[in-house]
């Protein structure tokens, strides 16, 4: 057997995401259906779903705008959806080292005077 070709990210518009919400609300189809039908992973559908009851105060939990996830396309960049940016990781990681070798006392650093 061959692998399975790997789809790429895709990202969906907040008023294509109510859409399927509001199909899924009705009731006249399933979760599973709604994703088959629209060429979408039902855990997205789940996902999408559960985040529209807690919007809504029907669950616990953060909502869009305190996630900071309202309307989020491909678009923006990673720290706008929540994610570290990777230069700020570079940053942490280069001070960390810095640090360390601030106290160990490596030739060439900080403790030695240099």
């Amino acid at each position: 057997m061959g692998k399975e070709r790997v789809r790429p990210r895709r990202s969906f518009t907040s008023e294509f995401k109510a859409e399927i919400v509001e199909l899924c609300r009705r009731g006249d189809r399933s979760v599973g259906q709604i994703a088959k039908d629209f060429d979408l992973t039902e855990t997205a559908v789940r996902s999408w779903v559960r985040q529209a009851q807690v919007d809504a105060g029907e669950k616990e939990g953060l909502t869009s705008s305190e996630r900071g996830t309202g309307g989020t396309s491909a678009r923006e960049p990673p720290f706008a959806r929540g994610r570290r940016h990777p230069q700020a990781c570079d940053l942490r990681f280069n001070r960390s080292r810095q640090r360390s070798r601030l106290v160990s006392g490596i030739p060439g650093t900080f403790a030695d005077g240099c």
